[in-house]
């Protein structure tokens, strides 16, 4: 069943992989993209107002050309970019994992597609919130505080 593939965590570690290596290829060849991803797997720092937030879709799409093309990073779990927000052009530092992006798109066209980035439970604030506590419950340093 198809549920049972996209919710497996090796699968998503796979596609993960897949589209790390796709944006090493194409910065590589100098190519300018955009992406889709799934809201709520982003981090920006600082946090957008929530005017701004408020305005974005569940699955947004950020260009990434000139500027926000010359900032772009990767690492073994992540993309992290900068880019302006809104009207007052707001400016955050975007960091996104590889499981998160939905699309990859070059010249308008769909380059990858990324099905697990509609998993729900690979994204939810709770499961996030328990990995950062169980992170901390785990350092024995910190058992005096629990």
């Amino acid at each position: 069943m198809i549920k049972d593939i996209i919710e497996n965590e090796n699968y998503k570690l796979l596609v993960s992989k897949q589209i790390k290596e796709t944006m090493q290829y194409l910065i590589q060849s100098d190519e300018e993209f955009a992406v889709t991803a799934n809201i709520k797997g982003i981090t920006f720092n600082p946090e957008l107002p929530d005017s701004i937030y408020s305005q974005l879709s569940a699955f947004s799409l950020f260009i990434l050309a000139n500027y926000t093309y010359s900032t772009l990073e990767l690492d073994d779990n992540y993309i992290y970019f900068e880019a302006g927000f809104g009207k007052e052009n707001f400016g955050s530092l975007v960091k996104i994992p590889y499981n998160a992006i939905f699309q990859i798109i070059v010249d308008e066209s769909i380059l990858f597609v990324n099905s697990t980035a509609t998993v729900k439970n690979f994204f939810s604030k709770k499961e996030q919130d328990k990995k950062s506590f169980n992170a901390f419950k785990n350092n024995p340093n910190n058992e005096n505080l629990i």
